[in-house]
């Protein structure tokens, strides 16, 4: 007769701690650390991302699944240095959340304040708790550059310090473009560049658009339309790279003027 079954998470649990073990482990787990596993946790964390955005299901299984061990790697390395473990992890979010939702788990009603008001006074409360001395605290440095500038944005636009309108944002950015222009050293024209990608920033959420998901809808727009000029130039016999740029731009206009037209 077998024995009962591990339960899933126990076995990956156990799973992680043998590949770590300092005599009979697999010598690559045993040589990680918090540093060189973080790169494979925002990787595992963005494929988890574009398999939702694939509709992949089977996919979306195996990626979490893949985003799981990377908390049970971390927690076991945490484990093995006497900080935390993974019931740790799991006990800390489980009171996080009952205390960011008190009108679910506690006695409040939470009608007083929409959600978004509510769930950011509570981080600001627990940000201050934890000792934060600027309303910038706890914006994560590792973020996509694109969506750290958001936050910081956000942020400073709680407490006041933003443009009543899309007026000031928009002629920011064609104050960054003139100055970029001018830059004469790379180093300059570095500085400038980014001082014009956070303006843009500013202008998208002037208009209550998501900056991120703008660009990565232009990204998949421009992926869609390269691919068919390449498809296109294929068709009639021609080498796409050898084209001239106009010719490829004409190719480029063909694209656009095949697209199905966006209702006004």
């Amino acid at each position: 007769m077998t024995g009962p079954a591990i339960p899933p998470l126990e076995r990956l649990l156990t799973i992680m701690a043998r590949l770590r073990d300092p005599l009979h482990g697999c010598e690559w787990d045993r040589a990680q650390n918090f540093s060189t596993i973080a790169p494979y946790t925002i990787e595992e964390a963005y494929e988890v991302a574009d398999a939702i955005e694939r509709d992949d299901m089977p996919a979306l299984k195996d990626e979490l699944g893949d985003l799981l061990l990377q908390v049970v790697f971390h927690a076991r390395i945490a484990e093995e240095a006497g900080l935390f473990n993974f019931d740790d992890i799991a006990e800390a979010i489980s009171a996080k959340m009952e205390s960011r939702h008190p009108h679910i788990f506690g006695d409040q009603t939470g009608h007083d304040q929409s959600r978004e008001d509510r769930w950011e006074r509570l981080k600001a409360d627990e940000r201050l708790a934890k000792g934060a001395t600027s309303g910038l605290d706890g914006v994560a440095l590792a973020l996509p550059a694109l969506m750290r500038a958001e936050k910081l944005q956000k942020r400073a636009a709680r407490q006041g310090f933003d443009w009543p309108d899309t007026k000031g944002p928009a002629a920011k950015l064609a104050e960054e473009i003139e100055e970029l222009a001018e830059a004469k050293t790379q180093a300059h024209r570095t500085e400038e560049a980014g001082d014009l990608l956070f303006a843009a920033v500013n202008v998208a959420r002037s208009y209550a658009v998501s900056p991120e998901e703008a660009l990565r809808l232009a990204n998949l727009k421009f992926e869609r339309r390269y691919r068919a000029m390449e498809a296109l130039a294929a068709q009639r016999g021609q080498d796409f790279a050898a084209l001239s740029l106009d010719q490829q731009e004409a190719l480029w206009q063909a694209v656009k003027q095949s697209e199905p037209r966006k209702a006004s």
